[in-house]
């Protein structure tokens, strides 16, 4: 699989910031707002292997949010802080439909899905599904082995 532009340009953003280099990842993140409207930060920390569908288009992510590898965030997600109660961390191989708002400083288990404009406000525990406004959690049954 290969990386897209809009993923390129944070990664190259991100070692900018953590090499502490002046004024490049500021440009590069208003390259990123001006080019594909999308809102990511240097500071925020983006695993490999996330994907941003359909270019990452009106996707708007917290200073300090976490996205685990292997993530699949959709067009106008936002993961967001809530009040002043922190960034949402969320697990690896998670699915995030178009619209959805994970706000605060909450926990999104490994595996989980959220539904398209759901709004979670609650920590979403590995495996499980979250749909609606504000989200209800739906535990999924264990598959035989």
């Amino acid at each position: 699989m290969t990386q897209s532009k809009i993923m390129k340009a944070y990664y190259a953003m991100h070692r900018m910031q953590l090499k502490r280099v002046p004024v490049l990842p500021g440009l590069i993140k208003r390259y990123i707002r001006l080019v594909f409207s999308a809102e990511i930060p240097a500071t925020c920390e983006l695993a490999e292997g996330v994907q941003l569908v359909h270019g990452g288009l009106a996707v708007v992510i917290h200073d300090h949010a976490v996205v685990g590898p292997r993530t699949k965030i959709y067009p106008g997600v936002v993961l967001g802080g809530r009040h002043g109660r922190g960034a949402p961390v969320i697990g690896a191989d998670v699915f995030i439909g178009v619209g959805a708002k994970i706000l605060g400083g909450i926990t999104i288990g490994d595996g989980a899905e959220i539904g398209a404009n759901a709004v979670v406000i609650t920590d979403v525990p590995a495996g499980a599904l979250a749909v609606g406004i504000p989200a209800t959690i739906k535990l999924r049954p264990q598959e035989a082995s």
